[in-house]
């Protein structure tokens, strides 16, 4: 990237005003000030500034060994200097390395720390950490390589959770890289990895949840809802899911709509419909059709929406169960149609007939077929009743012969 001409003088008044800033912000305790220095990404005026410095003034290490004040965070400074000039010069992979090093540098320095004074410093060298080694997978790939540091950032990551992992006030800083390791691993596909984590922050007794910064824990319940929808344990994903839209920020309407587009089909898994100003209101209309399919009792409606989700593993595990429910509205309608033309034979319905509606839906199911999916529907208590083999008859329980599916609604 091509700069304004820049003198060498001014170039060494830049690198000196930024290793000055360092000094002074570790001296006095003020993160608010390292955390600018280490946000490499954000394309700060401050940090494009001294970038310009170093392209012109390429001896940085001269200026640092002038004075011990400076030359003691060397292992810092000098490859987050080179972590800036790469990343300038859009040289990614060199950028993400070099941060790395100053990244572990820092690390170390805040282990020595008796204070907590810099977590939020740590916070932003986890989340750059991160971002970079994503950038640089980019560029790797598009080199034909094997995309790698983002995995490595994983393991440095889980090095700085150890260091948070402790007892004393650093300790409400370990959620928060927790966040940054699950957004790592889903990004990866390596989910199972995500449980080493959880398992240190639900089990050790150092942790106590309440501790940690509301806005970390509404991201924990996210992702470890998320997790509990792959393992396909809903009543868990409900609840962390719907923790995690409770206590959202309510300004924040794209994190919402990353929390809804989870807990609507753990929802649906349960029996509770959203309404449709939500789908509309958080641009979640890709669910319009399922939601009508399960009022309507429509399997074709059905199958056609799942088509449309089979990309989203996650998602679409939970969706591809609803197919029972289905059935069990299209039952009921059926079980209401024939209440009303005779009431004292409506809980005896015939297969034959179940299997003529399906066939008006253009779905072919035989009489086999049918009977099969009726037996799925009295295990899982989703309908109430027993069959009559030999006439080929549904025998429905005259005592609420469809249970209701628990659950709470979702607040719009």
């Amino acid at each position: 990237m091509a700069s304004a001409y820049l003198s060498m003088g001014e170039a060494h008044r830049r690198i000196t005003d930024f290793l000055n800033r360092f000094s002074d912000a570790v001296s006095s305790q003020d993160a608010k000030s390292l955390c600018l220095i280490f946000s490499i990404s954000s394309n700060s005026s401050f940090l494009l500034s001294l970038s310009d410095a170093l392209i012109t003034f390429q001896d940085a290490s001269r200026v640092m060994r002038q004075t011990d004040r400076y030359s003691q965070y060397a292992d810092i400074l000098l490859p987050l200097f080179r972590a800036l000039h790469s990343y300038r010069l859009k040289n990614l992979v060199e950028s993400y390395q070099a941060f790395e090093k100053a990244a572990n540098a820092f690390t170390q320095e805040f282990r020595n720390w008796e204070s907590a004074w810099a977590l939020e410093a740590l916070y932003v060298i986890a989340y750059e950490t991160r971002i970079l080694a994503e950038r640089a997978d980019r560029e790797l790939a598009s080199n034909g390589k094997t995309p790698e540091k983002l995995k490595g950032a994983g393991s440095f990551l889980m090095k700085v959770f150890g260091v948070l992992a402790g007892k004393g006030s650093k300790r409400v800083g370990a959620l928060y890289v927790t966040c940054q390791l699950f957004k790592i691993y889903f990004k990866l596909g390596t989910v199972h990895l995500c449980k080493s984590v959880t398992r240190s922050i639900e089990t050790a007794r150092i942790f106590d949840f309440e501790e940690f910064p509301l806005r970390d824990k509404v991201t924990y319940m996210y992702y470890t809802g998320r997790l509990e929808v792959y393992n396909e344990n809903f009543s868990a994903a409900d609840h962390k899911l719907s923790y995690a839209l409770s206590h959202c920020n309510p300004r924040k309407e794209r994190n919402i709509r990353m929390i809804l587009k989870y807990l609507i089909p753990v929802k649906l898994s349960i029996g509770i419909l959203p309404k449709t100003s939500l789908l509309e209101k958080y641009n979640l209309t890709e669910y319009n059709n399922i939601v009508l399919a399960l009022r309507r009792g429509d399997l074709r409606l059905l199958q056609g929406a799942l088509q449309e989700h089979e990309d989203q593993s996650g998602v679409y595990l939970v969706l591809e169960k609803l197919e029972l429910q289905v059935y069990q509205r299209l039952l009921k309608k059926i079980y209401i149609f024939q209440k009303q033309k005779d009431p004292n034979k409506a809980h005896q319905i015939k297969l034959d007939l179940i299997v003529r509606a399906l066939k008006w839906l253009e779905i072919d199911m035989d009489v086999d077929e049918v009977e099969c999916v009726m037996s799925i529907l009295i295990y899982k208590n989703l309908i109430k009743g027993y069959f009559a083999h030999k006439s080929k008859v549904v025998v429905l329980s005259k005592q609420d012969p469809f249970p209701r599916l628990t659950g709470k609604a979702i607040n719009s």
